[in-house]
């Protein structure tokens, strides 16, 4: 089978984009993944299918598949992408607002300028049950046991979850070996997005963020998101963040509990293609 897509990235973090195929099935994980591969595939942080409507008043509904083939729920920096391509295609003029829809909600889109978007990501969550995470209740910041160590973290969904340490410098921090350990800790059944956030002043921090299925990534919007509603619910930040993660610079805007988060940053077209799907392993056996 043949898919027509778009690669697209907001700030290094990458995407492919693509009309789900109307007679044929999604590709499978073994597929997605064989896509995804740096060296040998197109390459990709996720992969984002557009789909028709699936409620009133929506202007498209979108599914996203990570780097491992896993669906997740939501993509704060592939939603950015997808409103830009549909301003691309004529669908969307700019300023005015689209409303999309995922299986972690509805998210509202405006299109800035034709490669710079916000969107509305919905209200913080921060009940233990909507990640899930493993907790007797509610608290500002947890204590986790990783590779038997103990460390405080806060946690929110975003639409999909996140955990979030503070550190005191992003470029010290041990990514890969506490971003893989915290995600795939047992108290997160459905693992998790982990976050490492350095408060620079109320106006600004520093980010990286260790994606579930993925990896480190060059942005994460909704990781971008997580760390300004933990750092601003603990008193540590003001409404209006400058969020500085490795691929350049997203805008965060959270006026408080009970209201939604803005996320504003580039979305950008790399290139358009098409591949030949590879089949899955033991495909015809």
């Amino acid at each position: 089978m043949r898919i027509d897509f778009t690669k697209m990235h907001g700030l290094g973090n990458d995407f492919i984009v693509f009309d789900a195929p109307l007679e044929t099935p999604l590709p499978d994980a073994a597929q997605f993944r064989s896509l995804a591969a740096r060296h040998t595939g197109i390459g990709f942080d996720q992969a984002l299918v557009l789909e028709e409507p699936r409620r009133p008043g929506t202007n498209l509904y979108y599914r996203i598949f990570n780097a491992d083939g896993d669906e997740v729920e939501q993509c704060g920096n592939g939603a950015r992408c997808i409103a830009a391509l549909a301003h691309r295609r004529g669908r969307v003029p700019l300023n005015q607002v689209i409303l999309m829809d995922s299986l972690g909600g509805l998210v509202p889109a405006q299109i800035l300028a034709p490669d710079v978007v916000a969107v509305e990501m919905g209200i913080p969550d921060f009940a233990p049950e909507s990640l899930p995470f493993d907790a007797e209740q509610q608290a500002q910041s947890y204590t986790l046991e990783v590779a038997g160590n103990r460390m405080e973290i806060g946690a929110v969904s975003m639409g999909n979850p996140h955990a979030v340490l503070t550190v005191e410098s992003v470029d010290d921090a041990a990514v890969e070996r506490l971003g893989s350990a915290i995600g795939n800790h047992r108290r997160f059944p459905a693992r998790v997005n982990v976050g490492f956030m350095q408060v620079v002043d109320r106006a600004n921090i520093r980010l990286r963020v260790y994606e579930r299925g993925v990896g480190e990534t060059l942005a994460c919007g909704t990781g971008a998101c997580a760390a300004v509603a933990i750092g601003r619910s603990r008193g540590l930040l003001g409404s209006d963040v400058s969020v500085q993660v490795r691929g350049g610079e997203l805008r965060v805007n959270w006026e408080g509990p009970g209201t939604p988060v803005w996320l504003t940053g580039p979305a950008v077209v790399a290139f358009e293609g098409h591949v030949e799907l590879p089949s899955s392993p033991g495909a015809g056996t």
